[in-house]
């Protein structure tokens, strides 16, 4: 008898027997992909939906009073790359299940690879790989340098083979190099499929939960950047991080998207070596190397990633316009929050921008989500189109509102010390934070506190 055919949506795992340009589910559109289902259940057919038996009496699971649970001091491994333990929470977690995304050589693998020389010198590390083989592998650990006697290689993409392998050989670590890459023989579907995604990423959990084994996994990503698969694999994993950058450059960021043992706030700054990934130890200094000096368009930001103040320079171009309609451009910043920026200042502080092409770029390739980036956002458009140029060594952040005022931020202090410590002299806060910097006396710096974007463009352009 031929198999019946399905077609399940990789954004919500909706299955159909008939193809749809659109998933009914979800709306999301190219999203379904061709299935062939497993031997289904007999069940017992039920207003028309199926109705499974489950019987109640049977093994029954032990409970435990939340005062019973023993956690030990070596709850966590320690990774030996800073910027990765900062994202993880204080280091990979014992029998956690952790996904790894980012753009083709952006350096995921090389990540893995290289932490495998700090952890084995304590842990026994089995690194499994459905993309190379073993001399490939060997020939990537000696350009990175790592020769580490507790590291084994795996070459293998069955995944009940390698659940086999890891219970076996108790490893402490494991590490698979791409969940798309790995199959179960029993799915008669190809791997990197939905179901075959899903079920492998099932199985390797329940390894991890039941050897109480850490297992870092590689996801690759889709064309629209997010993890490929179904969007139920981000919510089976514990944490799911996410390389950031252009791998044409050299600085990357990693950001936690998902993180059940730490904060998704943190990030982790490095930068592509011929070694591999080195971190960055003081990204602000990196993010504002190169700067053009008296060259109008140009404001810097503090924006806080978790506990870290980062600054960051913000760049604005406004141009006479070629077309009817002008262009708006952001790279690093959100669209729609540059449109009301434009709104605001043409509205309520009389700057012309209807006739004018105007662009927005946050150099080093970060990404600004954090409100306080939108009064730097401001001058800099308004230095760009007055042609005038804002003094190198002025700092500017705060909020700005739809009537022009300019909004309180929050970890002022943290900030205004990042600049402090970077040599800047001028810094320009919203009004509401001024009496918090005042109590901590902060020396050699001057201080402006504004109630309107008109107000902050007075002290940065004059």
């Amino acid at each position: 008898m031929k198999a019946k055919i399905m077609y399940v949506c990789s954004g919500c795992g909706y299955e159909t027997p008939k193809w749809y340009g659109r998933c009914p589910s979800c709306g999301e559109w190219n999203t379904l992909e061709e299935s062939v289902p497993q031997q289904e259940v007999k069940n017992v057919a039920y207003n028309g939906t199926k109705k499974v038996q489950i019987s109640t009496s049977g093994k029954q699971g032990k409970i435990f009073s939340v005062n019973q649970v023993d956690i030990d001091d070596e709850v966590r491994f320690k990774t030996g790359v800073g910027e990765l333990d900062r994202v993880l929470g204080g280091g990979i977690v014992k029998g956690s299940l952790v996904l790894l995304g980012g753009d083709p050589g952006i350096g995921k693998s090389t990540l893995l690879l290289q932490i495998c020389e700090y952890l084995g010198k304590d842990l026994k590390i089995l690194y499994v790989s459905g993309e190379e083989s073993v001399r490939q592998i060997k020939l990537r650990a000696n350009r990175l340098d790592v020769q580490s006697e507790n590291l084994f290689l795996l070459a293998c993409t069955d995944v009940e083979t390698i659940a086999n392998t890891i219970v076996a050989n108790k490893p402490d670590i494991v590490m698979i190099d791409s969940i798309q890459t790995m199959c179960i023989d029993k799915i008669q579907s190809s791997p990197g499929s939905v179901m075959q995604v899903r079920e492998s990423t099932n199985a390797f959990l329940h390894v991890a939960k039941s050897e109480d084994i850490p297992i870092m996994i590689v996801g690759h990503v889709n064309k629209d950047g997010a993890i490929a698969g179904p969007k139920v694999l981000e919510h089976i994993v514990d944490a799911v991080l996410h390389f950031e950058g252009d791998r044409n450059q050299s600085y990357r960021i990693l950001r936690a998207v998902k993180n059940r043992f730490g904060s998704t706030n943190e990030i982790g700054v490095f930068e592509m070596q011929d070694k591999g990934l080195s971190e960055v130890a003081n990204p602000s200094q990196m993010m504002l190397s190169g700067r053009p000096q008296n060259a109008s368009g140009s404001c810097v930001a503090c924006v806080m990633e978790g506990t870290r103040p980062m600054l960051v320079e913000v760049q604005g171009l406004v141009s006479k316009t070629a077309f009817g309609t002008p262009r708006r451009t952001a790279t690093g910043f959100d669209y729609n929050r540059m449109a009301l920026i434009l709104a605001v200042l043409e509205k309520r502080c009389g700057y012309f921008f209807a006739n004018s092409d105007a662009f927005v770029n946050v150099v080093g390739g970060l990404k600004l989500v954090e409100p306080s980036a939108d009064l730097s956002v401001a001058l800099a458009l308004i230095s760009a189109l007055k042609d005038e140029v804002i003094d190198e060594h002025t700092l500017a952040f705060g909020e700005i509102g739809l009537t022009g005022e300019v909004r309180s931020v929050n970890q002022i202090i943290a900030r205004v010390k990042e600049a402090h410590r970077l040599g800047f002299k001028k810094c320009i806060v919203p009004l509401t934070s001024l009496r918090a910097i005042k109590q901590n006396n902060i020396e050699d710096m001057e201080i402006i506190g504004v109630k309107t974007i008109s107000e902050a463009v007075k002290y940065a352009i004059g």
